[in-house]
């Protein structure tokens, strides 16, 4: 089944907690999956960022919706019990617990007062009816604007001249810690009669190998019989590696092409160019800087 969302969650996590005992967090995790009957790979599927499996981030929200309405506590760090709150609403009976549920305490309606709402295109369900956690809201709202900065970073690249894409390259494998200077990889731009090759960098700073590059600034597939001729043209260069970076994208029989020969050449297509100059601030400037901050328990956990 797919992974529930968090407030599909805080019922099941009362109904646990229901005999009134101190449970460990992780226990309960471990309890909710099997109720939820969650596969390894359910169990294992990480947030955009990769920082925490989706699963127990949304058992950690759920958690802290019950304890915004007094529903459960925490006595000390790692751990969750029931309140007598929680207990009466379980006598109710209610078929599940929601965020509008929720509402009916007055001590939760501050909490849930601040607009957390995100407009894009992935969550647009899931935050349309409360069902993305605040921090999944912020990283799929991430994700998305990497995916525009993207997307604006290959058009700015397309109206851009192809020498000043050569050279943007070679700025990209340099801040990727390729060695060599930027002197002397820009003298290898341009030159005539080099068979294809459009710029060279050493592989270390020592140069101990020179790594050949190709870029084609196209709007279409690569053909197979480019990578083929890049590939004759590292035999003229006695060369062993290459790289071969694009705007668009390379055919499946390219990559074979690459898989199968003894040369080392390396395929960067237009969206794994754009997510390489994101991650090494090619071409970009920061605009905000958001922190997200948690309490430190340690601080308040006295001897």
């Amino acid at each position: 089944m797919p992974i529930p969302d968090f407030q599909k969650i805080m019922l099941p996590i009362l109904n646990i907690l229901s005999d009134q005992k101190l449970y460990a967090f992780k226990d309960v995790v471990d309890l909710l999956s099997s109720e939820f009957k969650l596969t390894t790979s359910e169990l294992n599927e990480l947030l955009p960022s990769g920082t925490q499996p989706i699963f127990r981030n949304r058992v950690a929200w759920a958690k802290t919706y019950l304890k915004k309405a007094e529903l459960v506590f925490s006595e000390k760090r790692g751990t969750i019990q029931i309140t007598e709150r929680g207990l009466s609403l379980l006598k109710e009976k209610p078929e599940e617990i929601t965020t509008e549920f929720l509402k009916r305490y007055s001590e939760f309606r501050p909490f849930i007062k601040r607009d957390r709402g995100v407009d894009f295109e992935d969550i647009k369900e899931a935050s349309s009816t409360d069902k993305a956690t605040p921090e999944e809201q912020l990283e799929y709202a991430h994700q998305e604007l990497k995916r525009d900065l993207a997307d604006d970073l290959l058009k700015s690249i397309m109206a851009c001249s192809p020498a000043f894409f050569e050279r943007l390259v070679v700025d990209l494998l340099i801040k990727m810690g390729y060695g060599g200077s930027r002197k002397d990889a820009g003298e290898a731009i341009g030159r005539t009669g080099d068979g294809g090759i459009d710029a060279i960098i050493k592989e270390d700073r020592l140069g101990l190998d020179t790594i050949y590059i190709q870029a084609k600034r196209w709007e279409q597939t690569v053909p197979t019989r480019e990578i083929r001729d890049f590939a004759g043209a590292l035999l003229e260069k006695k060369s062993r590696k290459g790289v071969f970076i694009a705007t668009s994208t390379f055919s499946k029989s390219a990559y074979e092409f690459v898989g199968n020969i003894e040369k080392k050449i390396i395929l960067i297509d237009g969206n794994k160019l754009a997510e390489l100059m994101i991650e090494y601030n090619v071409g970009i400037s920061t605009q905000k800087v958001i922190e997200i901050n948690k309490i430190d328990s340690d601080y308040f956990t006295e001897d």
